[in-house]
């Protein structure tokens, strides 16, 4: 925790990193390092995806599955894996400004600057809105779409919302 008696923005004093913010940079260049790599990823193995969806649709296996897979692997998730393939480009393209705009940003908050705040905050809503746009809603099925798309990018946020005291 950030423990000054002096005023952190006096000329020529040092300041001390919040470790909160520390560990919260820290948690962002890993995520994003995975997020850059996982979109990497997708958009090499994209047709495997909806090759294996059809195949697995035609097999007919889930025909004795349960509901839980049924919705997972049905035609709903196969019409989302066709819609994120035709897109692999503009979503690969919208993931990598999003991260660059994250690790930026959560470069400048080490730096205790406040701009890397509203830059780190466009990096996480920028894909998402993007993403919804190209590939509609369904991409936040299931409790790990909306776990993943929605929910770490709100608290990362407000966690971070949280320690804009400590940067001018």
């Amino acid at each position: 925790m950030y423990m000054s008696t002096q005023d952190p923005f006096v000329a020529g004093e040092t300041k001390k990193l919040p470790s909160l913010l520390n560990v919260l940079t820290i948690l962002t260049f890993i995520g994003s390092a995975y997020a850059i790599l996982s979109s990497l990823w997708n958009f090499s193995q994209g047709r495997k995806g909806v090759d294996d969806l059809e195949k697995l649709q035609d097999s007919g296996q889930l025909d004795n599955a349960p509901e839980f897979v049924k919705k997972m692997a049905g035609p709903e998730m196969l019409e989302l894996a066709k819609k994120m393939y035709e897109n692999r480009v503009p979503l690969l393209i919208i993931t990598l400004v999003g991260c660059a705009l994250c690790i930026y940003g959560a470069m400048q908050m080490r730096k205790l600057n406040k701009s890397g705040f509203y830059l780190y905050t466009i990096g996480e809503i920028f894909p998402i809105v993007a993403a919804m746009i190209f590939v509609g809603g369904g991409m936040m099925t299931g409790m790990m779409g909306i776990l993943f798309s929605l929910l770490i990018p709100v608290v990362f946020v407000a966690l971070y919302a949280s320690q804009l005291k400590y940067m001018k």
